[in-house]
This record gives C-alpha cells, sequence and structure tokens, in this order.
C-alpha cells in the first residue's frame, strides 16, 4: 500500500524542494524501496509550456507529452523513473477539469466550491495512476504563505488525515539565515514558517533546513521544541559542491533513517556506491574541456536546466570535467565576435524560440563547421545548421525559416500535420500556442553507417521533442549532394530527424531533446560521444 509523503517549501523560493524530493526518492530506492515522484504547481498556467523561461526555466517534457516543471527533470534524473503527464498538476489544469466537470453537470447543480471540488480534484490527481509504488513522494510548489497555495496545502491536510500516520508524512523545508554581523544562524524565520504551516492544520513530521553553517545542537534543540517535533528530525541540508553528493549527505544527516522509522519500517542500510562512484568522478577528473553554449536565455541557466546537467553526465562518461561558456547568440550577429569561439573544444546551440540571436546562431554553426569544432545542434540549433548548409553549401542565399517571416527558399517551415500513435495530428498557423507542438517520445530510423547510427548501436530510437516547425524533407537531396547527410528519419521518411556532416570529426543536429533523458548514472550516448569529440579536440589544440 502506498505510503505519502508531502514536501513543502518556507521562508523563501527557490530552496531546492525538488532536489530534495529527487535525493531522497534515490535514498528510499537504495533502501530498496519502488518510489513516484509527483509535482504540484500553484500557478493558473495549465501547464509551463507558454511560459517564459525567465520566469519559469525551462520546460521539461514526458514520453507521453506533458509539457512540465524543471523538478520532474531532477526527479527523472535521480530515480530513472520515467515520468508521466500524472505526476504534474497546475491550478490551471485542476480548474480547467472542475469548470468542464460543472459545464457538463457532473455538479448535479450544486454550488462548486474551493472545499470540496477544488480539494478533492487535488487528492483524486494525487492518488491517480499508481501501480502499488512503496513510496509516493509529493512537492508542493510555491511558499508557505502564499494564497496561491492554500487549496493544495488544505488537499495534503485532508489527505493526511484520511491516509493517517502510517501512510502519510509531512516534511518542510527551511532556509536558516546566517547574519554576519552577529555570527550566528537564525531559528526564528523557520519558527515562523512552521506556525504558518500548523495555522492551516498541518503538523510537520520533518524539517529540513538549508544553511550555509552547521547548525550547533542548541540551535537544532531550538527548532525542535518551538516546531514540536523530534530533535532527530531536524535535519540540516548544507551546501554541496556538487548536486549529486545530496543524497550521500542527506544520508549521512539521517533524513532516510527519520522517514523509515515514522513508518516503523526495518531496512538494512542503503547502497549509495553509485552515487558515491558519480561525485568521486565530478570530484576529481582527469581532465577539462570547455563547451560554447550559443543559446538565447544564457542569463538564466535554469532555462537549460537538463542541458546543463547532460553536459556534466557526458563529462562523467568521459571521466573529465565540462566547462561551459554560456554565450548569448545576439553577440555573434556583430563583426569580431566569432573569436570568442576560438579557444572552446566543442559548441553547442541549444532549442528555442523567436528570431532573436538566430543569425548569431548560423554563424556559430558555420564556425564549427568550417573549422572543423564538435558542433551539436538541439532542435533549433538543427534547423540553424541546416539553414547555413542551405546558404554556404548549396547556394541558396535566401534560405530560412517560416517562423520568422517568409523566406525564400523556406527550408524551416510548420509543421502541420503528424501521426502519433496511429492518429493525425493537425495544426494550422492559427492554432493556439499551448499544448499544440509536436511533445513527447516519437521514433527515428537511423541510417546504417551513420556516425548517429555507430553511436546509439541501434537501428531505431525513441526520443522527445518539442517544437512546430521541422526541416523540409523536400530539400533532403538538394543537401545531402552538397555534404549534409539526413542520417535520421521518421519511420514513414516525412520528418527529418538528425543531420550529420561526413568527414567532420563531430558535427550533429538533432530535431529532439537528447538532454531530457539523460542521467548521470545513465548519461545520453549522443553527449557522452560529444564530450568524447572535445576530449579529442582539446589535444589538437
Amino acid at each position: 500500500m502506498t505510503r505519502f509523503i508531502f514536501i513543502t517549501g518556507g521562508v523563501v523560493s527557490s530552496l531546492g524542494k525538488g532536489l530534495a524530493a529527487a535525493a531522497l526518492g534515490a535514498l528510499l530506492q537504495a533502501r530498496g524501496f519502488t518510489v513516484r515522484l509527483r509535482k504540484l504547481d500553484p500557478y493558473l498556467n495549465v501547464d509551463p509550456g507558454t511560459m517564459s523561461p525567465y520566469q519559469h526555466g525551462e520546460v521539461y517534457v514526458t514520453d507521453d507529452g506533458a509539457e512540465t516543471d524543471l523538478d520532474l527533470g531532477h526527479y527523472e534524473r535521480f530515480t530513472g523513473v520515467t515520468s508521466r503527464s500524472s505526476d504534474s498538476v497546475s491550478t490551471g489544469q485542476i480548474y480547467s477539469r472542475i469548470i468542464a466537470r460543472e459545464r457538463r453537470g457532473d455538479y448535479l447543480g450544486a454550488t462548486v466550491q474551493v472545499i470540496p471540488h477544488v480539494t478533492d480534484a487535488i487528492k483524486e490527481f494525487i492518488r491517480s495512476d499508481l501501480v502499488d509504488e512503496d513510496f509516493c513522494i509529493c512537492e508542493i510548489g510555491g511558499t508557505v504563505g502564499d494564497i496561491e497555495s492554500l487549496p493544495f496545502l488544505e488537499a495534503i491536510r485532508q489527505l493526511g488525515n484520511e491516509l493517517g500516520r502510517s501512510r502519510s508524512l509531512f516534511m518542510h523545508l527551511t532556509l536558516l539565515p546566517y547574519i554576519s554581523s552577529a555570527g550566528e544562524l537564525k531559528t526564528k524565520p523557520t519558527q515562523h514558517s512552521v506556525k504558518e504551516l500548523q495555522s492551516v492544520g498541518i503538523q510537520p513530521d520533518v524539517l529540513l533546513c538549508r544553511s550555509e553553517y552547521p547548525i550547533d545542537k542548541d540551535a537544532r534543540r531550538k527548532l525542535a521544541l518551538f516546531c514540536n517535533l523530534r530533535e532527530d528530525a531536524v535535519i540540516q541540508a548544507l551546501d554541496v559542491d556538487t548536486i549529486y553528493a545530496v543524497p550521500r549527505a542527506y544520508h549521512e544527516e539521517g533524513m532516510d533513517a527519520v522517514v523509515c522509522r515514522h513508518f516503523e519500517l526495518e531496512t538494512g542500510a542503503p547502497d549509495l556506491t553509485i552515487w558515491d562512484r558519480i561525485t568521486d568522478t565530478v570530484r576529481h577528473p582527469d581532465g577539462e574541456v570547455t563547451i560554447g553554449v550559443v543559446g538565447k536565455y544564457t542569463s538564466l541557466i535554469d532555462a537549460y536546466k537538463s542541458l546543463a546537467e547532460a553536459l556534466i553526465h557526458g563529462g562523467i562518461a568521459n571521466g573529465v570535467r565540462v566547462n561551459v561558456n554560456w554565450l548569448d547568440a545576439e553577440i555573434f550577429e556583430q563583426e569580431g565576435h566569432l573569436q570568442q569561439l576560438e579557444g572552446v573544444h566543442g559548441i553547442l546551440v541549444p532549442g528555442g524560440f523567436g528570431e532573436r540571436g538566430t543569425e548569431g546562431k548560423i554563424a556559430a554553426a558555420r564556425f564549427a563547421r568550417e573549422r572543423k569544432v564538435p558542433y551539436f545542434g538541439i532542435c533549433l540549433g538543427m534547423q540553424m545548421a541546416v539553414i547555413e548548409a542551405a546558404r554556404h553549401l548549396a547556394g541558396l542565399e535566401g534560405a530560412g525559416s517560416s517562423e520568422f517571416g517568409l523566406p525564400n527558399p523556406p527550408i524551416v517551415g510548420l509543421m502541420t500535420e503528424w501521426t502519433k500513435e496511429n492518429q493525425v495530428e493537425r495544426r494550422g498557423a492559427d492554432s493556439d500556442l499551448g499544448g499544440t507542438m509536436r511533445l513527447g517520445a516519437y521514433p527515428a530510423v537511423l541510417a546504417r553507417g551513420s556516425k548517429v547510427h555507430e553511436i546509439y548501436g541501434m537501428g531505431e530510437i525513441q526520443e522527445r521533442h518539442r517544437h512546430r516547425y521541422e526541416v523540409n524533407v523536400n530539400y533532403k537531396d538538394e543537401l545531402e549532394r552538397v555534404g549534409l547527410h539526413f542520417s535520421g528519419l521518421s519511420p514513414d521518411g516525412e520528418l527529418p530527424e538528425i543531420v550529420e556532416v561526413p568527414g567532420h570529426p563531430w558535427f550533429i543536429g538533432v530535431q529532439f531533446h537528447p538532454e531530457l533523458k539523460s542521467k548521470p548514472f545513465a548519461p545520453h550516448p549522443l553527449f557522452t560521444s560529444f564530450i568524447r569529440a572535445a576530449v579529442e579536440q582539446s589535444r589538437l589544440m
């Protein structure tokens, strides 16, 4: 019978609830339990798909095509459990479902209210689509005290009562600020945060306290006394040098032991060998390489969270540290700035939307192709590489994407029809922006003898997509005549999935997002191969 752990946050945002949930999931797995992780977001957007990366960070996409919060990426990277659309919900989705039910007459004329209708819908989501996992860890987005999160807090309060203590646990993540002039950590913000939580009927069973300095016994005793829990349930969460050290750090502080004690579970010590091996590789690399990421949102690295982690995973697979130069694509639209790419060992152009910076990305792709620097183009990065080849190899000077105007020829155009699970999906230029892209896992067939066939070691792959524009397959033959090889296509041969440049040390563009499936204990083969090529490049420089 599934046990539920609810993780809330207080004092300030961005403390790392998602990472805490993921690390706890990894610890419980290391003790032999099965886990499922879920995120409840209090914003009114139906999903983060139309939100600016500057507001929300990256959009994480599941195999079944849900656009979700980036924390689901943490969940997958730490546990290896594939997330589904049923693992992410927002206030917008909850209200959309309730309003649809009311319009159908499902409530039989009743007045629709937050309690019980909204809270019942939230509880229904939390308990849905489970297959008797040992634990379901539910992260509640936002900060305790925010008006937006109140329905979620009320729902988990009710669910905690319904399940009883034998099947529910409340963990609260807070901040202990250090006042340098006083020379001490302050517990008062945490006390007030717990008081706020208690005011809505929730007593935390575990306090996870983020801090830059160790929590002494007096502070721990004070927190336990005023927050009404056991002293050993006050867990310090100190900063670490790599996020992959978090499971070991939390275990040494007793987090998983406290959780098991709460549920009266007897288990042996967790096997953390894999995490120790990962952190040892990160801390003691055999060398290092520098990758230039030429993107649009480089001032906020969370916009490329999975990408940044996948590069680290590629480094782990090759035993090297990956240093990333985050470069704004717009600077390469000006004379003289391409020299910033001179010292990098690999160039990566990630996905994105909108015209800003696209000419800079095309310039970076040309630099990589002509200078024989390893190049990895992802989604828009692949499209820019194809446009670059069309302009400078095939002589199609007006080549471009219809996303940005009316190019001649439109090498990249709006997808209007594709097949998903034996059903035809259709979109138009006037379709809604939200949820209308080619989303989720789709197959691709790899050409025998190609670089990607060698990298994957198989003829057909499944990768996650998030795009509405696609390279026009009608230009395939013309571009292949000038040296661009279409080495991956959809099974029907209509949608280009992968391009590469034969004879180049490493030049690959993919329409999908391989970073979404990379894990520290199972690095994605494309990132492993790309970093290996960067290592070779570093030896030539």
